[in-house]
Order: structure tokens, then sequence, then C-alpha cells
């Protein structure tokens, strides 16, 4: 398991399937507001003039020498919800991520947010 602990030293790093082909460059993490672990990471990905922020879980991430390898494949993720390189995530939007990985959303009692940014 990766550790919150290590977040700060994943900025930056290639992120990568499981087949090792480039996704993009990892621009952020997201903690689940339960546990504090890390849940999903952002990936700047796209054309130098038009990059975008997409998302995908660290549920199975592995950290290696200047990468971060993600159980989901490059189309998968290409394919998620993304915002602007200068966005923030909407609280209306964090079931659609949950959604199109297949993944559980539970938000708070109170309808607090389950992802906090770190």
């Amino acid at each position: 398991m990766i550790h919150s602990a290590d977040i700060r030293e994943w900025r930056n790093r290639d992120v990568v399937d499981s087949k090792q082909h480039k996704i993009g460059m990892l621009e952020a993490v997201y903690v689940d507001t339960t546990t504090d672990e890390p849940a999903v990471a952002t990936v700047r990905t796209g054309l130098p003039t038009r990059h975008r922020l997409v998302f995908v879980p660290l549920d199975e991430a592995v950290l290696g020498p200047g990468y971060v390898k993600v159980s989901y494949t490059k189309g998968h993720v290409q394919g998620a919800p993304s915002i602007g390189t200068d966005d923030v995530l909407p609280a209306e939007q964090e079931e659609a991520i949950f959604r199109h990985y297949g993944m559980a959303y539970q938000p708070g009692a109170k309808g607090e947010r389950q992802l906090a940014r770190r």
C-alpha cells in the first residue's frame, strides 16, 4: 500500500498503465476524507497547448523509479472525467469519477465530500 506521507514525492512523475504506456504526468493526489489515504490522482494529459487533468484511482498503484503505475488502461483513464489545469474538482462531479471506474461512491453522512486534494 502506498502511504499518504509519500505524496509530496509523486508530483511530476510519469503515470503509466500496466503495459508501461505513458498516460501523462501526475499533477495532484486526492485522499479519501474518511481514511486520509490516497484515493485518486489527477494526471496531466493532452497536447502541450491543450492540457487537461483526468482522474485515476490509486487503489492498486505501484511506485517505481520516476513513475506511478496504475491498474487501468491508458484508454480507460483518458476517457475519465476531467477538469482544466487551473480548475478545482466541483463537489457535484465527484460521483462521476467513481461511476466511470465502477467504484462505490460514499459521501459523508451530512453530504461531505469523499475526496480532498493534498
